[in-house]
């Protein structure tokens, strides 16, 4: 009792205060909830900084804050202010003016120039930007240009600043409010207020949670329908981040209960008002049909699609039983082709024989409109995929070769002598991504071949073979026991699917070469269930380590300096670390953080950009983690790998020069679409091949370890995997087969069933 009054008295001795200060570093800010420890002058003297912590979301430095909270003592950092709201006053002094505008603040002014502005206009200066602009000509080395561009970026900021003070009860991040605000400009506040739930479906990095958390603070009732039927799309869209293209009624129900915590009959209900067109012409928000049960049940389901889901599906399997139906043929000459003498021509020019069931697979290619050639590594895929294209362009025909990366597009390109690019850029995929090519203006092509198929996800192969022209011939070229595309759907394996239309070869056989390779031995042991054999091999190495964190350790040291020193890589451009999961000190959070100090530590004279949790500097490897349609000459899409090239912080930008060797500037607040890459997930390595892997498998990623998981990883590499971690680990994922299927019905409709 006695410690209870003590605690009490204590916590009224620590009453709200007031403290005023400049906002000199950010030390951390977490993104998604504004939390934020930062350094702040409060005019004491002698350089002493004050460490404040809590909510700062918007807080900019170089800004006067006028901050309440409560002092408190931090056992590690001493002693310290926790702010509970803040707002942000003007500065009163030349200097402070000058610290405020050299800040990055406001874009196209740094500390030159903020110099020179408080130099001839002194305590006016924030007065003259705010009300008279156009004078800031006077100042030397400042035209007209530069000058609009300031006055453009004050109001900009001023602006975003209102939103995100509206914001900040509900502790949404400077960035979205960013983006809220770009979307929207001067209706922000009003859409926010009035329409939440439209956050979610416009606005990239507002989730229903998010939106959710915005409308019950703004006062919208708890089992409003307008709820309901946003959390059952956010449950759909959710699936469909989880690969499946549509889920079954009863499981929808089930999870938007949960979800919402509402009665079962409300979610009935308001799933049935949106599978109904609310007006002619419009479309509905959700689709239901009745198709058979995932992996095989005997009972039909009712599924629910999200409708771009459900209309790509009708029209991928419309175009591909379009295309392999058709009579015309763009390359007739193979019809009745001599084989013998068209081998015996391609081995004068490839130095190699073909396997039987390469000659297969070749022959199966340039006679068949559709045709899909799948096989694990070392069994020769890509030297038929070579012969392929020598015998179409002997015959004249028009050949493109595309792959969903720009890696996979790079590989292509080098093995077949030939032009490959990425999917995305072959289409020349606008801004809201509709598609420069498609059924009305097909591509040029006599043959089209797309290698890394296993990556096509459903939206992108629709807007693929909507392009392909009616008697072309399309090649899917792929592995089918790798993991599924990071997008929904599982294109590849339903086109293989018992009883489909699409003809098929299968690369079984393992050339003596590459039996030489632990990389190509592991993988076909591990496909096969089997555990990787590590001892005396040159390429394949096991480093033991049963604690998680010590194995996260131990790999960034094995990936930065072992291999480096042992086998001459580049640890940026020629190693690359794979990790099952993203969290845990094994994942590829948390490795990157340590690969970026030991490949990429900050220095004095090397310019660096935070944001949120992570630092950004000029050699950094990263990689982008959406799809941007806007960015880049076509698009920049999610799994793009890159380095940062310069960074600039007066003009707030960065550029990034990516694996299709495309500059791509990011805007700082765009800083969220990006993510270090020296450590990536196994699923985002999909598609990518580098000269070294090096692979954390421990039991903090129990669940996520599955055998074709582990697979695809040991399948990245071209000349070395070093595994890390424990053996009763490994044992889990070559023991652990993916569980079910995705949820899909492309075969189904390929089938005609």
């Amino acid at each position: 009792m006695s410690q209870q009054t003590g605690a009490a008295q204590g916590a009224g001795e620590r009453r709200l205060a007031t403290l005023e200060g400049v906002l000199e570093r950010i030390t951390y800010a977490n993104e998604d909830n504004g939390y934020t420890v930062a350094r702040v002058d409060t005019g004491r003297g002698g350089g002493d900084l004050l460490t404040v912590v809590g909510a700062l979301l918007g807080a900019q430095v170089g800004e006067s804050l006028r901050m309440e909270g409560r002092w408190g003592s931090h056992p590690q950092y001493g002693k310290q202010f926790t702010v509970e709201n803040y707002t942000t006053v003007l500065p009163a002094t030349v200097q402070g003016i000058r610290r405020y505008l050299g800040s990055g603040l406001v874009k196209g002014i740094g500390p030159v120039f903020a110099d020179r502005i408080t130099q001839h206009f002194g305590m006016d200066t924030l007065k003259i930007i705010e009300e008279e602009p156009k004078r800031l000509v006077e100042v030397p080395g400042l035209g007209p240009k530069r000058t609009r561009k300031i006055a453009d970026a004050w109001e900009e900021q001023k602006a975003i600043k209102e939103v995100m003070l509206f914001l900040q009860t509900v502790e949404v991040s400077t960035s979205i409010a960013v983006r809220i605000y770009k979307k929207y400009g001067d209706a922000s506040i009003s859409v926010v207020r009035n329409q939440p739930y439209r956050l979610a479906a416009d606005v990239w990095g507002i989730g229903f949670l998010t939106a959710d958390k915005i409308a019950q603070s703004v006062g919208i009732p708890h089992d409003s329908p307008e709820r309901v039927k946003a959390g059952l799309q956010y449950a759909l869209s959710q699936a469909t981040d989880q690969g499946h293209c549509y889920l079954p009624e009863e499981r929808l129900i089930a999870d938007a209960v949960k979800l919402l915590q509402v009665d079962t009959g409300l979610v009935i209900e308001c799933l049935a008002d949106l599978a109904v067109p609310p007006e002619e012409g419009e479309d509905p928000g959700v689709v239901r049909e009745k198709v058979p049960g995932p992996d095989g049940a005997a009972e039909p389901v009712t599924a629910v699609w999200l409708v771009p889901f459900h209309r790509a599906e009708l029209s991928l399997s419309a175009q591909l039983l379009r295309l392999l139906r058709t009579d015309e043929d763009r390359m007739p000459a193979f019809r009745d082709v001599a084989w013998d003498k068209a081998l015996a021509w391609l081995r004068t020019r490839t130095k190699a024989d073909l396997a039987p069931e390469q000659e297969a697979a070749v022959r199966l290619a340039l006679t068949e409109k559709v045709a899909v050639l799948t096989g694990g590594p070392g069994c020769g895929k890509s030297f038929t995929v070579r012969s392929i294209v020598e015998l179409a362009r002997a015959r004249r025909a028009k050949v493109v070769l595309a792959a969903p990366t720009g890696r996979a597009a790079k590989r292509l390109a080098e093995l077949t002598g030939a032009e490959a690019s990425t999917v995305h850029r072959l289409l020349e995929l606008k801004p809201g991504g509709d598609a420069a090519y498609d059924r009305e203006r097909p591509l040029d092509a006599d043959l089209v071949v797309v290698d890394e198929a296993s990556m096509l996800d459903l939206l992108l192969a629709n807007k693929l073979v909507k392009a392909v022209p009616p008697g072309a011939h399309l090649l899917f070229v792929g592995d089918v026991d790798q993991l599924p595309s990071v997008g929904a759907g599982e294109v590849l394996r339903d086109l293989l699917a018992d009883g489909g239309p699409v003809p098929a070869v299968r690369l079984t056989r393992v050339f003596r070469q590459a039996q030489q390779s632990g990389v190509v031995t592991n993988a076909h042991r591990i496909n096969a269930g089997q555990h990787p054999l590590t001892d005396g091999m040159k390429d394949f190495f096991l480093f033991v380590e049963d604690d998680t964190e010590e194995a996260g350790r131990l790999t960034v040291d094995v990936a930065a300096r072992r291999i480096p020193a042992k086998f001459g890589l580049d640890p940026r451009r020629d190693v690359q670390v794979l990790a099952p999961m993203h969290r845990g000190p094994a994942g590829a959070g948390a490795l990157n953080g340590l690969l970026q100090q030991a490949i990429t530590p900050g220095r004095p004279d090397l310019a660096e950009r935070r944001f949120g949790g992570r630092v950004f500097r000029v050699g950094d490897k990263v990689t982008q983690i959406r799809n941007n349609y806007d960015k880049g000459e076509n698009g920049v899409f999610n799994g793009t790998v890159g380095v940062v090239t310069s960074l600039d912080p007066v003009d707030q930008r960065l550029t990034v020069l990516t694996d299709e060797d495309e500059e791509v500037p990011y805007e700082f607040d765009e800083l969220d679409e990006l993510a270090h890459a020296y450590a990536v997930t196994i699923h985002r390595s999909q598609g990518s091949e580098y000269p070294a892997v090096v692979i954390p498998v421990t039991t903090g990623a129990w669940m996520m370890l599955q055998r074709n998981l582990l697979y695809t990883a040991v399948t990245r590499a071209k000349k070395l995997v070093v595994l890390v971690g424990s053996r009763k680990a490994i044992g889990q994922a070559v023991r652990t087969v993916s569980a079910g299927r995705r949820c899909t019905a492309l075969d189904f409709r390929l089938a005609g069933r």
